[in-house]
């Protein structure tokens, strides 16, 4: 049985120069700042569809893609609006695309879980649970194929184990070496199912370690140790020393999505989980080193506020599609 309860705040030094962890500090409250609108937007019927948000998991998205090239390839899931915009995808065209507008990266034609920037090497959020596995699967297979050094990583959350694709990925890339990380980004939940009820085997590690691949587990809370451990995997993998994976023990503090009435999971725990927050813990630590003013917090904040309310803007002034359009690209003339 897993142990839902959240264990101490992620602690110790910061082992980074004011610069680059006040850049990875950004991109959480950028990301926070941005779900917390969109949460907004669809209450005010501006956003519809579905929407998942990352609130409670920036520290892995931030800091695992923070230790990727730019020529290294993104596979994300329905949760990816952070992995968008931390890849570089501009805000407003990430909140164009929520809207439906034409200015979004898909034409406003996949919205919230289909974001997609070909000039990033971001290869789309996927609807499908475990559907990017083998998409990243065959990335990794061109890259060898056409000797690149770049790198495919592959983020999943702990449902995905459970889908046959996911196994069927992993031992295909082991048996071709292929240069393919596997971020599972593990939150206890698979929707509203507990890991403990779905998996018999609910260390994860074991079951990629079955298919004779390295496999490494990291606090997801804990931007740092994130950071870290991707960092180490990347280069191990980038090495030739084929596949790798690790596993981000991590909580989302909201529904699984907008139509979730979360009654699987208990209020105490969530707010327990809430005390290791990645945003405040790491703001914390670097107060602590000296690294980080309230007034510099609250500059940070200011810029991210300004950056969603210039987005939100963005959207608002984009275009429909005209109907003549909607079978474009649909029906080969």
């Amino acid at each position: 049985m897993i142990d839902h309860r959240a264990p101490p705040p992620p602690a110790g030094p910061v082992p980074w120069d004011k610069k680059f962890a006040l850049r990875l500090l950004a991109d959480m409250v950028r990301i926070r700042r941005m779900e917390e609108k969109s949460a907004e937007m669809y209450g005010a019927g501006m956003i519809r569809g579905f929407l998942h948000l990352y609130i409670g998991e920036e520290a892995t998205g931030v800091g695992a893609l923070h230790a990727l090239q730019p020529e290294d390839n993104i596979v994300a899931t329905y949760r990816e609006h952070g992995h968008a915009l931390v890849r570089g995808m501009d805000m407003g065209v990430i909140m164009a695309e929520m809207y439906g507008k034409r200015e979004g990266c898909a034409h406003g034609r996949g919205g919230s879980m289909h974001l997609f920037d070909r000039a990033t090497r971001l290869f789309g959020g996927n609807a499908i649970v475990g559907g990017g596995l083998p998409l990243a699967v065959g990335l990794g297979l061109a890259a060898k194929m056409q000797n690149e050094k770049r790198i495919t990583a592959c983020f999943f959350g702990d449902g995905a184990v459970a889908e046959g694709a996911f196994h069927e990925s992993l031992n295909l890339a082991a048996l071709w070496k292929l240069p393919v990380l596997f971020c599972c980004e593990n939150n206890l939940y698979g929707m509203g199912t507990a890991l403990e009820r779905s998996e018999s085997q609910t260390d994860l590690c074991v079951k990629a370690a079955s298919y004779n691949m390295p496999a490494l587990k990291v606090d997801g809370m804990d931007i740092v140790a994130v950071h870290e451990i991707t960092k180490q995997a990347a280069q191990r993998v980038r090495a030739g020393e084929g596949p790798l994976f690790v596993e981000y023990q991590t909580y989302r503090f909201r529904a699984h999505s907008m139509f979730d009435a979360e009654l699987y999971r208990q209020k105490a725990e969530v707010e327990e989980w809430k005390t290791r927050g990645p945003i405040h813990t790491f703001s914390a630590r670097l107060k602590a080193e000296g690294k980080l003013t309230e007034e510099e917090f609250l500059a940070i904040d200011a810029r991210a506020n300004a950056e969603v309310d210039a987005a939100v803007a963005f959207a608002e002034a984009g275009t429909w599609e005209p109907v003549e359009d909607l079978l474009r690209d649909v029906h080969a003339s």
